[in-house]
């Protein structure tokens, strides 16, 4: 379950959720890092350890840290900050960091990329996989809808850029919402990618329950069996704590409903296609 559902301000006050979700049935939280101090994760690491939950990452980049800036100093600070996320990363026994690491969320220049920005990218992300790869972590990375992002909006133009990184530690996170909005077919996205998928998020068209809208459910889960994946899928649903999501009405009746709901969905979905 993706804890961004409630937001980035995630801390001790956090604990009952955590225990409400370990009860629901998930195996394991993504946690989204945006404190990213090794420290600030110490008690929370301990508490998922309580409950026997297993933890992966995720975190994305303002415009202060943007890999592609045509500041030095803004592409130094990105890799930094990607830098101390995989120690907290670490500290939360995380094998992946994942998200849209290569560029930065919601800022945009009016053109497409240009090849500075991409080599920018392909430079800094190779930096932050060497890093990645000294604490056994993988870089999963994630490309956003034309509304959100523009260095990668397709399957075909993330996979480019992970063979131009061309590092074992750098690899894809496939995220159905945005493969609903920029995929011809989110199944044949999938296929496309196959090989290179280390994490699933599993996300309806309006970030809510998943399989209370128009994705296709049955194409996604097909294709997740035919390439035998066999690693996490996650429910990555967004509500109104989370302004970067840009949602403004609520889309679920509350959370507790819409794991419990979103996790039956997802496991008789890939009963149905064993």
């Amino acid at each position: 379950m993706n804890l961004l559902l409630w937001g980035t301000e995630i801390d001790d006050r956090f604990f009952p959720t955590l225990e409400l979700i370990k009860e629901i049935g998930f195996d394991g939280v993504e946690v989204p890092v945006h404190h990213n101090k090794p420290e600030h994760w110490f008690k929370f690491r301990a508490k998922l350890d309580s409950l026997d939950l297993l933890c992966e990452t995720d975190t994305f980049c303002g415009a202060e840290h943007n890999l592609i800036s045509p500041d030095a100093n803004v592409r130094r600070r990105a890799v930094t900050y990607l830098k101390g996320c995989l120690d907290c990363s670490l500290v939360l026994g995380a094998s992946k960091l994942m998200g849209p690491l290569h560029s930065a969320l919601g800022t945009f220049t009016g053109n497409p990329a240009t090849e500075l920005e991409w080599n920018y990218a392909v430079e800094g992300i190779r930096e932050v996989a060497d890093y990645a790869e000294s604490l056994d972590i993988v870089l999963g990375m994630e490309y956003l809808n034309r509304f959100e992002l523009y260095l990668t909006s397709s399957t075909q133009e993330l996979l480019d850029f992970v063979k131009a990184v061309n590092h074992p530690n750098c690899r894809v996170m496939f995220d159905t919402f945005h493969a609903n909005i920029e995929e011809k077919n989110v199944g044949d996205a999938i296929r496309l990618a196959k090989d290179q998928i280390t994490f699933i998020q599993l996300s309806e068209n309006d970030r809510s329950t998943p399989g209370a809208g128009n994705v296709d459910w049955d194409g996604v889960f097909a294709a997740i069996k035919e390439i035998n994946y066999d690693g996490w899928l996650s429910i990555e649903a967004f509500g109104l704590k989370l302004p970067a999501a840009n949602i403004w009405r609520k889309m679920y009746h509350n959370e507790h409903q819409l794991m419990r709901e979103g996790l039956a969905f997802i496991k008789a979905g890939m009963m149905d296609k064993a």
